[in-house]
């Protein structure tokens, strides 16, 4: 597998970045995970945008238009031969001193892999997630917006060790008022009585790029969807619940803390969703 890495391309072997880095001295960086269907780069501009106001926020100038990084994206997938997979873009702030400030960094590096993905086994989209709760809250958004899709990752990665030691693959992170934000790497949505509810950004989510895909969805067909806070009492009770996602695409949970949602069985609300979702993937893409 071939990586970029600033202006070209090297073996993954030789993809290396000084240890004076910032983005591994400090997580000062950014990424986007992007999905590649049958050659179609999806929702690109969408991805790009936001690393722009990720980099914003954190007064990380980017070196590059967002035609270049594009252009790059899309050779990374022709170089590796790939029509289905997943692309990792990574800025980080760039070599520095060991020192804090921001300052003192000079060439931002620009990291692209493209690869095949791993998604969750095809009997979970049939039978549906059993996830938990984590104990690990979700970061204020005052300390840290979640907006900002930044290399510190270490609050998600601290909830998902709850979930794998309690033998799930994913948990539900609630905010400081206790109220459902998101989960390790996915947004959720519930369904009650036909209206499907999903928590605003502001309680300390990411505005997914997938969840957005739900919204155009609803909105299609004419289905009601609401933002507003969900507690996780609303979870237990309600129809169906599922997790959206870059990788996950769109994934049913049937089983929260050992509490069946709905009947413990995929709802026909979530079968409607993900076969819609996978249907206009290929549709709404740059070709590479």
């Amino acid at each position: 597998m071939k990586v970029y890495l600033n202006d070209r391309f090297v073996e993954q072997e030789d993809a290396t970045i000084s240890v004076f880095d910032h983005g591994l001295l400090y997580g000062d960086g950014i990424f986007e995970g992007i999905r590649l269907y049958d050659g179609c780069v999806y929702k690109l501009d969408a991805h790009l945008e936001r690393l722009e106001m990720s980099a914003k926020a954190l007064m990380l100038k980017l070196p590059w238009s967002r035609e270049y990084i594009s252009d790059a994206i899309c050779e990374s997938c022709r170089v590796n031969h790939l029509k289905n997979g997943y692309i990792r873009l990574v800025v980080t702030r760039g070599v520095g001193s060991l020192g804090l400030n921001p300052l003192t960094c000079s060439n931002p590096q620009l990291i692209i892999i493209a690869d095949d993905i791993t998604l969750y086994p095809a009997e979970y989209y049939e039978k549906g997630l059993s996830i938990i709760t984590s104990a690990t809250r979700r970061n204020h958004q005052a300390a840290l917006p979640p907006m900002i899709k930044s290399l510190n990752y270490l609050n998600n990665i601290l909830a998902k060790v709850d979930a794998l030691n309690m033998g799930a693959f994913e948990a539900i992170m609630l905010n400081d008022h206790g109220m459902v934000a998101e989960c390790t790497g996915d947004n959720i949505f519930i369904v009650h009585k036909g209206v499907i509810y999903t928590p605003p950004v502001n309680t300390g989510s990411l505005d997914g790029i997938t969840r957005g895909a739900i919204f155009e969805i609803a909105n299609d067909l004419g289905i009601k969807l609401i933002e507003r806070d969900i507690t996780r009492y609303e979870i237990w009770i309600s129809d169906e619940c599922f997790l959206t996602g870059t990788a996950a695409e769109v994934i049913p949970v049937t089983e929260l803390d050992k509490r069946p949602i709905g009947d413990g069985s995929v709802g026909d609300m979530t079968k409607r969703f993900l076969k819609e979702f996978q249907a206009r993937v290929s549709k709404d893409g740059t070709n590479i």
